[in-house]
């Protein structure tokens, strides 16, 4: 395997992930060396430093500026992917935050209720969080709170 050292800035892609030994982190990052989507390429990365490992997983969000180096190793054969293990990190920018788009947590009683612009079907948990089920649309929530109640005995 052929390493190099290197050094880019990239968004985060997606939240990361812990790694599969301990105290370690996978994650993906975006580079682009144009301004232009089509020339965007994704980037693999590991990290087995605890500080870095700790601030992927507890802070860092996707969409995050970052400023990694590390080691990018180059696999012998052109079915796997390149990885880049990092040393350093540094937020050059926080992601812009987002929209709800119209998202509404509401409560009945014992159950909690999200409501959904973008949908008609409403997701029905207990205010302690345990999956209900879906109601079709919100005039069924009332259904499926009395169904959910008749087969687990009552209260939430």
């Amino acid at each position: 395997m052929d390493t190099k050292p290197l050094t880019v800035d990239g968004f985060l892609d997606a939240v990361p992930t812990p790694g599969d030994a301990p105290y370690t982190a996978r994650f993906q990052l975006v580079v682009s060396p144009t301004d232009d989507v089509v020339d965007d390429v994704i980037w693999s990365c590991t990290t087995s430093k605890p500080g870095i490992t700790h601030a992927l997983l507890t802070e860092i969000q996707p969409g995050y500026l970052l400023h990694v180096s590390g080691v990018l190793t180059q696999p012998d054969s052109a079915a796997e992917t390149a990885r880049l293990t990092v040393d350093s990190l540094e937020v050059l920018a926080t992601a812009p935050a987002r929209a709800l788009k119209e998202m509404v947590i509401d409560r009945y009683g014992d159950y909690v209720v999200v409501f959904d612009a973008d949908t008609d079907a409403v997701p029905v948990f207990t205010a302690l969080g345990q999956w209900v089920g879906r109601a079709e649309s919100p005039d069924a929530i009332g259904t499926l709170i009395e169904i959910h109640e008749r087969v687990n005995g009552g209260d939430a």
